[in-house]
């Protein structure tokens, strides 16, 4: 198994979990619990990946201060190359605070160093050799975003397959340039809706038409339904498995680790659907999106009971 480079934001997550209902100005909410835990849908990803076997090189920017190194400490002891992160003493790492019940959440972000990361930071050397390339946070990735589908087609020439998955648009906007990108990605990995917002859509099912373009396998995750994809003109559905969620935080994330570990090894697509909601649904037994994510024993013992 060659490396993923992961090209992504870097970022502490505050969670808050069993949080009744989302806070007002001018009134004060209780949370059950709190921890500081790996944040940024980049780091989920390439901490989940990890924890399943395959080696992972990290590309993103934080600052030289407590939160960046507490980042960086955290991916490598899940075993994640951090070479090509670089703390920065002009920079400070961005902050999410995370509020979670236990079926969905709400984040409040300062960006901070996310916005920074540019495709020259990904340079040839970067990629020499490695199998895949997948970059998360889309719309919030400033500075990359423009020089995306360059650095796409870019990996595409050396040889590697390349992922997406879009995070959400703190501005509602969602854009038309997104599916220009998308003629350079292998895999596009919305939830369901992201996938709607961008397709101008009001289903998945809907989206996963609206999107297809003939080269790029889109696949929609509807949390605690499952995950979905076309095959051909038909859908393929692959429900979710139940676990005792504690906390949903970055469940999406642990997800496309799942489905890029079995997609990467050329399974099944319905199984590859599978190996994502393992991954998904085991990262939920813990607060925060790393603290519990599943083995390749876990997964596959999920996948088999059913």
């Amino acid at each position: 198994m060659k490396r993923v480079v992961i090209a992504g934001e870097i970022n502490v997550d505050l969670i808050f979990t069993g949080v009744p209902a989302l806070p007002r100005f001018g009134h004060e909410t209780l949370a059950e619990a709190y921890v500081q835990c790996p944040g940024s849908s980049s780091m989920i990803l390439a901490m989940g990946l990890s924890r399943l076997g395959d080696p992972v090189h990290f590309v993103g920017c934080c600052g030289n201060d407590a939160f960046g190194w507490f980042c960086i400490e955290a991916l490598r002891e899940r075993g994640v190359d951090t070479a090509a992160v670089i703390p920065d003493d002009d920079l400070r790492t961005g902050v999410t605070v995370a509020m979670s019940s236990r079926v969905d959440r709400a984040l409040l972000t300062w960006p901070g160093a996310i916005a920074e990361l540019t495709a020259e930071d990904i340079s040839d050397a970067i990629l020499a050799g490695a199998q895949h390339l997948h970059v998360s946070s889309y719309y919030l990735q400033a500075k990359l975003r423009p020089q995306l589908g360059e650095l796409f087609a870019r990996a595409r020439a050396q040889g590697l397959t390349t992922s997406l998955d879009p995070g959400s648009d703190p501005e509602r906007r969602w854009g038309h340039e997104l599916i220009d990108v998308l003629r350079h990605v292998d895999l596009f990995l919305p939830n369901q809706s992201e996938a709607c917002a961008i397709s101008g859509t009001g289903t998945p099912e809907e989206a996963l038409h609206a999107l297809a373009n003939g080269s790029t396998r889109i696949v929609v995750k509807a949390g605690s339904r499952g995950a979905m994809t076309l095959d051909g003109d038909e859908i393929l559905f692959a429900a979710a498995y139940a676990t005792q969620a504690i906390d949903t935080t970055g469940a999406g994330d642990s997800f496309n680790a799942g489905f890029l570990h079995a997609w990467l090894r050329d399974l099944p697509m319905l199984d590859c659907l599978r190996w994502g909601n393992a991954c998904g649904s085991l990262s939920t037994r813990g607060i925060g999106g790393t603290a519990a994510q599943g083995t390749t024993d876990e997964a596959l013992a999920l996948i088999e009971a059913r």
